[in-house]
């Protein structure tokens, strides 16, 4: 897949999930079917890795790391530049993406708790 085709796929699962929270927001209640726009990225990107029955942990893990490092680095790349662009169009004079980012750290900070 080109890195193109992976933008394309990085903005549909965003914009999904944009849509699935504002129907959650709009309706609590109401049961919002899962999605799997996001699982179906993932299992187009990530090769798959065909191993001697025999392989050891650490040439399992070589292969994970060596196989699966590239496509997740392009799509962990995708994400970044759609979040970046979407904050910078967002925030163009008064540059309150950091702000939010703190505010999304506390909440799952204190989640966690």
């Amino acid at each position: 897949m080109e890195q193109r085709e992976v933008m394309q796929r990085v903005v549909g699962v965003l914009t999904e999930a944009i849509d699935r929270r504002r129907k959650s927001d709009e309706n609590p209640d109401a049961d919002v079917p899962p999605t799997t726009v996001f699982g179906d990225l993932l299992t187009e990107l990530m090769p798959i890795l065909v191993l001697p029955p025999d392989a050891s942990g650490s040439e399992v893990a070589a292969a994970v790391q060596r196989e699966y490092a590239p496509a997740i680095e392009r799509m962990a790349g995708a994400f970044t530049l759609a979040f970046a662009t979407l904050a910078e169009t967002l925030d163009e004079d008064n540059e309150q993406t950091p702000q939010v980012l703190r505010s999304l750290a506390l909440y799952f900070e204190e989640e966690g708790e």
